[in-house]
């Protein structure tokens, strides 16, 4: 019997597994003797799968699902083994690398734990975290700080954060109330682009006006992403009553006039 075939042999005959035990199964599927599929993929190909895991374990938390976060927690927790494992074989970084360099920024960033500083809140201890990652990664200037904020978060949030970072040297709006009259001013640019037609120009202005939105929100302690989420919720609850409503009434909503569309909307406002 060959190590795979007895590695393979050992892992089939248990019934609870450890961390070591998916960094083994990993390293069996990126095996020669292993899957196909797992053996062909790179960083880049399976870049996705770790946004999609990501957002499927936020919605467990927000369905307050446990036994689906625990598995989408598992799914999420594959993709940083894959990922470890596929450098590993490429002569960079490891799981070890990876655990030591998140227990490492843990310790650093946590002096009231695991140094002599001490703090009298959470705020204390979000004001140290920020000032020692900024001092860490050599950031000297709040650009620097901006540039640190990823591109691959979604626009609402990053806009969000972008702005809270500005807004730490008093470059913002004196309160929602004014960014809500950039919106207004926003909004009418909008328009005067949507009068020439011009498709660069539209984007640009509609950019301009959601980045003001966005301001709005974050002004207003609110967090936008969550907004548009329960937005698109509560569209979605009102489209559904308005689609049955329609059903019922054996009427095709795509040849109704825009006053019978106004009736059903409104009933499924009032039926919410």
């Amino acid at each position: 019997m060959t190590d795979f075939d007895k590695r393979v042999n050992d892992l089939k005959a248990k019934e609870r597994f450890d961390f070591y035990d998916l960094c083994q199964i990993m390293e069996l599927l990126r095996d020669e003797r292993g899957c196909p599929w797992d053996r062909e993929q790179n960083h880049k190909t399976i870049r996705k799968n770790i946004i999609e895991e990501a957002y499927e374990a936020a919605e467990a938390i927000d369905t307050d699902n446990s036994e689906l976060l625990c598995e989408e927690l598992g799914d999420y927790m594959l993709q940083a083994v894959f990922h470890a494992q596929i450098s590993k074989e490429n002569g960079g970084f490891d799981m070890e690398d990876v655990c030591t360099g998140i227990c490492s920024k843990l310790i650093l960033r946590h002096p009231h734990i695991f140094g002599d500083v001490s703090v009298n809140n959470s705020s204390d201890v979000l004001k140290n975290w920020e000032a020692i990652k900024q001092q860490s990664k050599g950031v000297k200037t709040v650009s620097g700080s901006i540039d640190g904020v990823s591109k691959a978060l979604p626009a609402l949030v990053r806009a969000h954060k972008i702005g809270a970072k500005a807004a730490k040297v008093n470059f913002d709006f004196a309160s929602p109330e004014a960014a809500l009259e950039k919106v207004r001013e926003e909004t009418a640019e909008v328009s005067e682009a949507l009068a020439l037609g011009d498709y660069k120009k539209i984007e640009e202005e509609i950019g301009d006006l959601l980045l003001a939105v966005s301001c709005v929100a974050r002004l207003a302690k609110v967090d936008a992403e969550e907004a548009l989420c329960r937005a698109n919720d509560k569209f979605t609850e009102r489209f559904r009553s308005v689609e049955a409503s329609a059903l019922a009434e054996n009427a095709d909503i795509s040849a109704m006039s825009e006053e019978e569309k106004d009736l059903l909307w409104e009933k499924s406002k009032k039926n919410a």
